[in-house]
């Protein structure tokens, strides 16, 4: 966990509500944490825009080329209520690595995202909005979920693999994740 400048979380709309009302607009209490995405299936996972409808941001000084790629939420562990949510529009689609015997084929340096069959997008923790801004949550017994194309945009063979749910145990300042299991929901 770390503080964060809220600058580009705020184009994004990525950060609490009480951000707004919050006379300390330059720190907040962030949930970071890595993200593998493979492709499992047979076809290319493409963006859900053609590229010249890829959005410029400025704060990043990169193309998105979806809207959400993933959407996180943090759930109490009792009643599944959403107590805090994140998303991440795609940064550069591509194949970080590939399983052996497939060969990577998209990659930002080529202006083209994609993410090949049998390989993965890596997304680190440090990367910015790969967070969920947590700075209202209590502590207490949550589940991470993390859902990629959550709003089937991008059309697949199966989206049964598509969500990622963990324990967490956040004390106030640190968050303890564990039984990390793939969800039908």
């Amino acid at each position: 966990m770390i503080t964060h400048r809220r600058r580009c979380a705020h184009e994004h709309i990525k950060i609490s509500s009480s951000a707004d009302s919050s006379r300390d607009y330059d720190t907040r209490m962030l949930l970071r944490f890595p993200q593998r995405v493979k492709n499992q299936g047979t076809s290319d996972f493409l963006p859900s825009r053609p590229r010249y409808a890829w959005e410029w941001h400025s704060c990043h000084q990169h193309y998105h080329s979806m809207d959400e790629f993933s959407h996180y939420d943090l759930l109490e562990a009792d009643s599944e209520r959403r107590v805090a949510e994140g998303h991440k529009a795609s940064f550069c689609l591509e194949d970080t690595s590939c399983d052996y015997g497939h060969y990577r084929r998209f990659a930002c340096t080529a202006h083209t995202q994609g993410l090949s069959p049998g390989c993965y997008d890596t997304y680190n923790a440090d990367i910015d909005c790969q967070w969920i801004d947590i700075t209202d949550v209590k502590p207490g017994n949550y589940i991470l979920k993390i859902s990629v194309n959550p709003s089937y945009q991008v059309p697949e063979s199966d989206y049964n693999n598509n969500v990622v749910r963990c324990d967490l145990r956040y004390t106030g300042q640190y968050a303890y994740p564990s039984g990390c299991r793939l969800s039908a929901y």
